[in-house]
């Protein structure tokens, strides 16, 4: 993916709307491609580069925006330097800041999205539904995993669990039905398939993807800042790796 340059964004969006008394959402597509995902990645380093008062939190979702805010800090410091006829709601002001944001993102390059290389064991030990994804797409386990190792995964949004990727970008190859029975117990770092997408599990946590393999990477660390592995806006790359190699890299905590 080549790097955003000035002008490169349009300053188009769908729609703006409260999302209860203290957030808004901007939604900025339609669907979850790679277009819509760039003005999603170019309006949020925007807005953390150039922060309005009362601004708390931005949380990138497949076609939006969710804008955290603090309405208290919003009606203190904006209805008074406005100087507006009447108090406006805080929503109001939001709006307005959020819709000049847009604007100037025109005049805004954002950098080339991070590449994160991760690791992943296909042993049978940890693949344990590898077979069974092979047998449903009429291929062998050895396909699957040249076919699952040769791609780019766009992260579009973290969502689920603390860290968990939903990635973009899968060969339909290899898409795979969830499992009908979900398992109760899904060890972190575990790689999966379902429907026409995969993705990696950062904690435990039930679930009912095939299961193809596991990564030593630890995704998600709550002491650590950032606590999450990726962000919204990388691309993945995942690379084969042996059983042996697996154990190596889990005991030095890489």
């Amino acid at each position: 993916m080549a790097p955003l340059k000035k002008g490169d964004v349009p300053i188009r969006y769908l729609d703006i709307s409260p999302f209860g008394d203290s957030a808004t959402i901007v939604k900025l597509g339609k669907h979850a491609d790679i277009e819509t995902n760039t003005k999603i990645r170019a309006f949020s380093a925007y807005l953390a580069e150039h922060p309005f008062e009362g601004l708390i939190e931005l949380v990138p979702a497949f076609t939006s925006v969710t804008v955290y805010y603090d309405p208290m800090r919003i009606h203190l410091v904006y209805n008074r330097s406005m100087q507006a006829e009447r108090s406006r709601y805080p929503f109001e002001i939001v709006e307005e800041l959020l819709k000049n944001s847009l604007e100037l993102m025109n005049d805004y390059a954002v950098p080339e999205p991070q590449v994160v290389q991760i690791p992943v064991c296909y042993d049978e030990e940890f693949g344990v539904d590898l077979a069974h994804v092979a047998k449903y797409n009429g291929l062998s386990k050895d396909e699957v995993i040249a076919i699952h190792t040769s791609g780019e995964y766009l992260v579009h949004m973290l969502g689920f669990a603390p860290g968990f990727p939903y990635l973009g970008g899968m060969d339909k190859r290899i898409a795979a039905p969830r499992r009908q029975t979900p398992r109760l117990s899904v060890p972190p770092g575990t790689v999966g398939i379902a429907g026409e997408q995969t993705g990696v599990y950062s904690v435990e946590t039930p679930g009912g993807w095939q299961l193809i393999g596991r990564t030593p990477l630890t995704l998600f660390v709550p002491g650590e800042q950032p606590p999450t592995l990726l962000e919204a806006g990388n691309v993945i790359r995942f690379y084969p790796i042996s059983r042996e190699e697996y154990g190596y890299m889990k005991g030095l905590g890489i």
